[in-house]
């Protein structure tokens, strides 16, 4: 079957991206380099085109009980303009996607998911509707996405798309009603550092990514370097870190679940865990030397096999060999050496920390 495209394939052509599939897309990968494009984000600012993603909203009467009986948060009570990062969960805790929640309005929500599980997510979605009474709206086909990364993303959507979002905190959004459509605009994004991501109509959406590429503010970054700046904050990827059989405590991500909320999918198997401990974690490990971790290579401590890399880089931000690891909660101690397999040798190194470099987000 072939691929999807994004309403800015045809610029990144132009560009010169290099284009790879992902999630059921063809997105570029990478522009200029990835080490380049991962400094501008960190150092100044980069713009993604995030179109893959998908989106559901969800309004009516029964909105707030539905979204929240699939969803691990608590988002009872939310302002508007609030935004929740948490998961769906199959009821024996394992994870069908972690995705945001974003609180529109009075029963109206909008609910951001990952690219590659966009069928998948809407067909459990649809599943667990019950008898509840909801508008339930799968968006996805209608909106393109920008994100817009670094230091000084809040100069650029001010100065350079005329956006206003200063006086937006760390995860809250609004909409913005220009030329007839409605824009959403919220201080989230996937690298560690201050930015935003806009919801827009795909005509919109290139007329943003035009102004971008002309001011000569901000470069524009492929799917590579959103790769390598989410890891080194300890951000997950599905698939990687969590998956149908990693739940979100094995990722260390329970923080995002909130079993005293009340009742969702999952929520007995998360309590279980919580109080029994899992038999593997999702760990970082720091390597000495200069050899590379990648995804799938075995961790072994003690010299016997403890579980395998999920996603390993040698970190552009901080130079170290890291990665992060699913491993058994036997070794998962911070400071417990391990060693990590890459062909027919062993480097060591030991369990750290799963962030590599502090976040800098605004709050």
């Amino acid at each position: 079957m072939e691929n999807k495209k994004t309403c800015l394939y045809d610029e990144h052509v132009a560009l010169g991206a290099l284009i790879s599939p992902f999630g059921g897309f063809d997105m570029p990968i990478q522009y200029s380099s990835i080490i380049d494009e991962h400094n501008a984000v960190r150092n100044a600012c980069g713009v993604f085109d995030v179109s893959h993603m998908g989106e559901v909203r969800v309004s009516g009467p029964d909105a707030l009980r539905y979204v929240s009986q699939l969803f691990t948060n608590d988002i009872a009570g939310a302002p508007v303009g609030k935004v929740f990062y948490g998961m769906m969960c199959y009821p024996d805790g394992g994870t069908v996607d972690d995705l945001l929640v974003y609180c529109m309005g009075a029963d109206d929500y909008f609910l951001v998911i990952n690219a590659a599980n966009i069928d998948k997510d809407v067909a459990w979605m649809e599943e667990h509707l019950g008898d509840c009474k909801v508008q339930f709206d799968h968006c996805s086909d209608r909106y393109g996405q920008l994100a817009v990364q670094g230091p000084e993303a809040e100069a650029v959507m001010e100065e350079v798309l005329h956006l206003p979002c200063r006086e937006l905190t760390f995860y809250t959004a609004k909409t913005l009603h220009i030329d007839g459509e409605d824009v959403i605009v919220s201080r989230t994004g996937y690298t560690g550092e201050d930015g935003f991501e806009i919801y827009a109509s795909h005509d919109f959406t290139r007329r943003l990514w035009r102004a971008l590429m002309a001011s000569g503010r901000c470069k524009p970054c492929g799917l590579g370097c959103r790769d390598t700046l989410r890891f080194e904050v300890g951000l997950p990827l599905y698939g990687h870190e969590l998956a149908a059989d990693i739940s979100p405590i094995m990722a260390g991500l329970g923080m995002f679940c909130k079993p005293d909320k009340g009742e969702f999918i999952g929520r007995e198997a998360l309590v279980r865990q919580k109080a029994e401990g899992v038999a593997r974690r999702v760990v970082g490990v720091e390597l000495e030397g200069k050899a590379v971790p990648r995804h799938g290579y075995t961790v072994l401590h003690e010299g016997n096999p403890v579980g395998m890399v999920t996603t390993g880089y040698q970190s552009i931000s901080t130079g170290k060999s890291v990665c992060m690891a699913l491993i058994d909660s036997s070794a998962a101690a911070l400071g417990t050496p391990v060693e990590i397999q890459i062909r027919k040798k062993t480097f060591p190194g030991k369990v750290v920390k799963k962030r590599f470099y502090e976040k800098k987000y605004k709050r």
